[in-house]
């Protein structure tokens, strides 16, 4: 029983994180495609202004996923990033580069060093999500179980190529919505049609994606087809179908809130139907829940901390995006600093 609820606890932070992280990915991807210099300019500067307060929390989400698969299923862990070692690793990398170059990218003052650093953050926010969709393939796939050595064919392969675009085009679908009501948050009323249009024409690729993945899944994943064709897999499957016909009404519409619900209710809904479809193996017919399951006592105990950990982190965080969303974490520019300190930063501020 302890072993089933860890279970859905992973399932859940594994969706959070391809919610919030995934809504950072797509800003990166349309930063890529923004254009050049001058085209890209107004793009990039919501981009920067919308990310910056919080880019770095969304991987808490990540963390908790690594903490509890490592703790409350250890076979699993060490299965997946024995046989995955190298997407896995490729993900990491860029997740890495694509925090660096987001963070170098503003302060830089040189126009070559702008240009590097933001061509290292977009491009590490395409080839990330990509590979942890491989990833997801291959353990969708039934191609990765205990004592499988490390291949090609363990995630690269139809299902996992599936996947890998499936993330792109998710992350960029959140994401252009997303940057939609923060263009009206800001007041970039050119900005809103812009990404409006994105959002759509991404939604449409994502529901093409989604369908070519139901007829290559048949084939190569029968397991995960079937329980996505099935019970509690179908349903969140129907939900993310309307979840995505609802946010496509509302972005027809003037932005708001409810659009942002409906579109994480997408990505949430379709990594649910993921799990579900799963059921009751961690890896399709060759590992189960109670198989991967550590010993009860840890699995009690992660039970604890994860309840703790939720009633300490999870107000500060939904705190900290209500901020974000109300505009009340924009950061000061060079001329309420030097009202804040001085001309000279000596203290109090001129006429003071």
């Amino acid at each position: 029983m302890t072993a089933d609820l860890i279970a859905v606890v992973l399932l859940l932070a594994v969706a959070a994180y391809a919610s919030a992280g995934g809504t950072d990915y797509g800003a990166g991807f349309w930063d890529l495609t923004a254009g050049g210099a001058e085209r890209g300019k107004r793009p990039r500067w919501l981009i920067d202004h919308a990310m910056a307060p919080v880019w770095e929390v969304n991987n808490v989400w990540l963390i908790f996923v690594l903490v509890v698969m490592w703790t409350g299923f250890p076979t699993l862990f060490q299965t997946v990033f024995s046989a995955m070692w190298l997407p896995l690793a490729l993900a990491a990398v860029g997740m890495v580069l694509r925090g660096a170059g987001f963070a170098f990218r503003k302060p830089s003052r040189r126009l070559a060093g702008r240009r590097l650093y933001g061509a290292v953050f977009a491009v590490a926010s395409v080839v990330t999500p990509f590979f942890l969709g491989a990833a997801v393939g291959g353990v969708a796939s039934g191609r990765v179980a205990p004592g499988t050595e490390a291949s090609v064919d363990a995630w690269a392969n139809p299902t996992s190529l599936m996947f890998g675009l499936i993330a792109i085009a998710a992350t960029a679908f959140i994401g252009a919505v997303f940057l939609t009501g923060d263009a009206r948050r800001f007041d970039a009323t050119d900005l809103i049609g812009y990404f409006r249009w994105r959002a759509l024409i991404s939604l449409a690729l994502l529901t093409v994606l989604a369908v070519i993945t139901g007829f290559v899944t048949h084939e190569d994943s029968p397991y995960v087809w079937h329980g996505l064709t099935h019970g509690l897999g179908l349903l969140f499957v129907v939900v993310a179908g309307v979840a995505a016909l609802t946010t496509a009404w509302l972005l027809r519409r003037t932005p708001g809130a409810w659009m942002r619900v409906t579109a994480v209710g997408v990505v949430a809904s379709a990594v649910l139907a993921w799990g579900m479809a799963q059921r009751p193996y961690l890896l399709p017919t060759s590992l189960t829940v109670a198989d991967a399951a550590g010993a009860p006592a840890t699995l009690t105990w992660l039970a604890i901390v994860t309840l703790v950990a939720l009633v300490l982190v999870a107000p500060a965080v939904v705190l900290l995006y209500w901020l974000d969303t109300r505009g009340e974490l924009e950061e000061l520019t060079d001329t309420e600093l030097r009202r804040g300190g001085g001309a000279d930063g000596g203290g109090a501020p001129p006429g003071g």
